[in-house]
């Protein structure tokens, strides 16, 4: 079962995590009940993965000022079948950076979130399911600003807020702060 791997991560990261158990019961629930998760032609939602990329000293998040929604967010994007969400959030922080040594700062999953994309042309509202990974930049903090970003920007994350309101920004970068990953 293609879907085994995210179920144990998620499993994995509950353990650290229990204080988000509504999260992640709903996560396994999605995961659970539909077989084409990762596919992004499943209209109600899809499985997409994410990086909190920090820079070599751990100070500084990468973000991307996200051109479709318009907002300071984390890297990432669609898993489009790929069922190792980790591989995923990876590729997709390496595409929209240009960063190319991107080391995992652990195997497990840093943080999770469910949240709605808006409607889009022929695209109906739906749901991301977000699994996001920690990685830690090394040798070249330099990026390359991709047409899916009006900006990128490394930001203290200690002032994270000055950028973004989002509740799970700020619950990364407190996990983060507090190295509960």
């Amino acid at each position: 079962m293609h879907r085994k791997p995210l179920l144990q991560a998620l499993a994995q990261y509950h353990i650290y995590h229990p204080d988000e158990t509504l999260l992640i019961e709903r996560f396994e629930s999605f995961v659970l009940g539909h077989a084409d998760c990762f596919e992004r032609s499943l209209l109600i939602g899809h499985i997409t993965g994410s990086a909190w990329v920090v820079n070599e000293p751990g100070t500084h998040v990468l973000l991307t000022h996200h051109r479709k929604l318009n907002m300071w967010i984390q890297l990432g994007g669609h898993a489009d079948g790929d069922a190792d969400v980790r591989r995923v959030a990876r590729r997709e922080a390496e595409e929209e950076s240009g960063l190319v040594q991107l080391m995992p700062v652990t195997e497990r999953i840093f943080d999770v979130d469910i949240h709605t994309i808006p409607e889009r042309g022929d695209e109906p509202e739906h749901f991301h399911y977000d699994v996001r990974y920690a990685f830690r930049a090394v040798g070249s903090d330099r990026f390359t600003v991709t047409d899916e970003s009006h900006a990128l920007a490394w930001i203290p994350v200690e002032e994270l807020s000055a950028y973004t309101d989002e509740a799970s920004m700020h619950r990364m970068a407190h996990k983060w702060l507090q190295h509960a990953v």
